[in-house]
């Protein structure tokens, strides 16, 4: 008889999602109808280790969603820009070719291009995909050969990446393996059971062997809920409360002298001002909103675990602290607690943000800025800060006619990876000039979102089971090959393909737009640093996933920053100075703006089962966050103040924005604190989501946008006026 052939393949992807945790998932395929009918885990992975976050367990239902974008569309003759009601997003298109669209679209940035210069043209990514291919690679080939204007890509981690690369020399930390070995773990900013699930195990079996869990954080997260403590810190005021630890830790002589001689640059300036009074536990609580006693205590315990038969402590630091106006200073003080205790040299010890750094991919290779040297412009284009995409928009090259210094309007704007009128700050503004007749918008999407509203022509785009690409993460230290899985549903298209295409178009002859992602993985993965000795395109191919190759010591342990020679700063050491300075938001309690109009601090938090506004349309994943939508959570003390119980309608409201809300009265956030949740406009309410309130003013390190130095005013609204 003959042999049946199997009826399924199993193929090996990776979760090109914005997470730390960069998964490695199993794809099961019919190899009859070549569709896919099963993610799950790679058990094989040691730190994603066979399990999914709710988020992705779901992923076929986005893959194979009716709602799924798959075809390139134009906006009809006479149709304004603007919100359109959800489901019926496509009435205001009509369907066109792939042909028809890269023509439209080449034709009209070689016009817009001739007519205003090529800076006039603004690329708006993110990290829709964190894949090397996908989140960077033909794109910025394509667009530094145009001459199109440069984004400074700080929305999300500028600046605590920048504070970890001033503090360290590079984005690498404690790895999650090796958390189960602390004694003291502190989760600051850090929601680790909503965003970095997979860290979770680790720290439950370091508790299970007596470690203690202290999470600081304004919002009571579920992180904190399962927490030994939570310290419910005041937005904004982290750079305090580290300060005050630093001055319990000289104080009472638990500092390292010996590592800090020997690894750290600054440790006596940086006694010298912890111990002033103003960084004393007291002054530190009337700002924080912690305990002096509390802080006390937090800090002790700090300094004397490893010391104590127990283990080292460990922090994980996550992004939520650097979205305030200080939030590169407050990233860069909690940054620099291990290099005071030494934790680093003991297993389990120190600290994590980031490990992204630590992947030598050849990014060079992959993007070739020296394309910018053969664009019209002869030059490196201008730099637009994506934070400030509502100024670039509205404001950008329209001031007096003699103001010339920077340079062009933004007369076509060019989106993927990203939702930007859901997730930029001060999006009043930022619709403002997304609806612009002038403004040509393209989006290459997978869904009609709240950008695409907006748009001209609308490119249908890949997931990451239609296309391969080549991973790291920052939350590991293993590099790994996602591989395609399915062909792409109707006529979508990877990043690659597109600005491929798009080049050939525009007429660039450069031999760099040939390449296919077979090439662009090859060139990524060419470089001679020993971290990547074991790290080969073969190899990813055959085992799906590849540990780097980072030093170990005598006993054969990875200890990042536990000698000298790991760090790569300037100074070759932890670096402590500048000194971490407070000071104060002025959008806050603390600071100089608005108190008395706008007491309530705000927070726009992420959802717990959503990326960032990824997976928002989704009716699984929205019963998931059906606890938070469209609410907004007080405390009891701030309820009552203004007449307003669980259940009632709320305007919330400052000089930007309003937005309208569902209240719930309770302990999820402290006196002076108010929050709600990120969505899309569209699912709002009223058409308006959390970053109608927010403003585009920049961290102090880094230029990030600052989410969480928002202040704002509650009202109850009555029936009549709601209706």
């Amino acid at each position: 008889m003959p042999v049946r052939e199997p009826s399924t393949k199993q193929v090996h992807a990776v979760c090109t999602h914005d997470c730390p945790d960069s998964c490695g998932v199993l794809v099961t395929v019919d190899t009859l109808t070549g569709r896919a009918t099963k993610v799950q885990g790679d058990p094989s992975h040691p730190v994603t280790r066979g399990f999914l976050c709710g988020k992705v367990a779901r992923y076929l239902d986005r893959v194979y969603s009716p709602e799924r974008l798959l075809y390139p569309m134009r906006r009809k003759a006479g149709v304004p820009k603007g919100p359109l009601p959800q489901g019926r997003e496509a009435e205001a298109f009509e369907r066109i070719s792939w042909d028809s669209a890269l023509g439209i679209v080449a034709e009209k940035l070689k016009k817009i291009a001739a007519e205003f210069g090529p800076e006039s043209i603004l690329p708006y990514s993110y990290a829709g995909t964190i894949g090397q291919l996908g989140f960077g690679s033909m794109d910025r080939r394509f667009f530094h050969r145009l001459g199109a204007s440069q984004l400074d890509r700080t929305i999300c981690a500028e600046a605590g990446g920048t504070a970890l690369k001033m503090v360290y020399g590079v984005k690498l930390g404690t790895v999650p393996q090796d958390f189960v070995h602390a004694g003291l773990i502190i989760a600051w900013g850090a929601n680790i059971h909503g965003n970095n699930v997979h860290l979770w195990p680790f720290i439950e079996e370091a508790r299970r062997k007596g470690a203690r869990l202290v999470v600081i954080d304004p919002y009571r997260t579920r992180t904190a809920a399962l927490a030994d403590d939570h310290l419910a810190i005041r937005p904004g005021t982290d750079v305090l409360l580290a300060l005050a630890m630093m001055h319990v830790l000289f104080r009472d002589g638990l500092e390292d002298r010996e590592y800090m001689e020997e690894c750290t640059n600054g440790g006596a300036a940086l006694r010298a001002h912890a111990l002033k009074p103003e960084h004393s536990p007291e002054r530190a609580a009337e700002i924080t909103g912690i305990a002096a006693e509390t802080i006390e205590a937090l800090a002790r315990a700090y300094g004397q675990a490893g010391k104590d038969g127990r283990g080292p402590a460990v922090i994980r630091v996550n992004y939520g602290i650097q979205r305030s106006e200080n939030g590169g200073t407050a990233a860069r003080a909690v940054m620099m607690l291990p290099l005071i205790t030494g934790s680093w040299k003991q297993r389990g010890g120190g600290m994590q943000l980031s490990t992204s750094g630590s992947f030598p991919f050849n990014s060079a290779k992959l993007q070739m800025p020296e394309l910018m040297q053969k664009s019209p412009l002869g030059r490196a284009a201008r730099v637009v800060n994506m934070s400030e995409l509502g100024i670039a928009l509205t404001e950008l090259g329209h001031g007096p006619k003699d103001v010339t210094e920077d340079g062009p309007p933004v007369n076509a704007l060019f989106v993927y990876n990203c939702n930007a009128a859901t997730v930029a700050p001060d999006s009043t503004r930022v619709l403002e000039g997304l609806r612009r007749d002038d403004l040509f918008t393209v989006v290459h999407e997978q869904f009609f979102t709240d950008t695409t509203d907006y748009a001209d022509v609308v490119l249908p785009a890949t997931t990451f089971l239609e296309h391969k690409d080549v991973m790291g993460a920052y939350g590991h230290l293993f590099a790994q090959m996602c591989n395609q899985a399915i062909e792409p549903l109707g006529e979508a298209r990877s990043n690659v393909w597109l600005f491929a295409a798009l080049a050939k178009r525009m007429g660039f002859e450069e031999a760099a737009f040939d390449d296919g992602a077979e090439e662009l993985i090859a060139q990524a993965l060419d470089t001679k640093h020993p971290w990547f000795a074991d790290v080969t395109k073969e190899r990813l191919e055959r085992e799906g996933h590849v540990a780097l190759a980072l030093p170990v010591n005598e006993q054969g342990l990875t200890l990042p920053f536990s000698s000298v020679e790991w760090f790569r700063t300037p100074s070759g050491r932890g670096e402590l100075l500048p000194l971490p300075e407070w000071i104060a938001p002025v959008e806050s309690r603390s600071g100089a703006e608005g108190r008395k109009k706008y007491p309530l601090e705000f927070l726009p938090r992420k959802a717990d089962n959503y990326m960032n506004s990824t997976f928002a349309n989704l009716a699984g994943h929205q019963h998931m966050e059906r606890r938070t939508a469209g609410v907004l959570e007080m405390h009891v003390a701030d309820a009552k103040a203004r007449g307003i119980a669980s259940g009632d309608a709320v305007s919330v409201w400052n000089g930007r924005g309003r937005i309208a809300l569902t209240a719930r009265v309770g302990e999820t956030v402290a006196s002076g604190v108010v929050a709600a949740r990120l969505d899309w406009q569209k699912l709002s309410q009223d058409g308006a989501n959390v970053n109608a309130l927010t403003s585009e003013r920049l961290t102090d390190i880094g230029g990030g946008a600052t989410f969480y130095s928002t202040l704002v005013e509650v009202e109850k609204v009555s029936p009549m006026a709601a209706d």
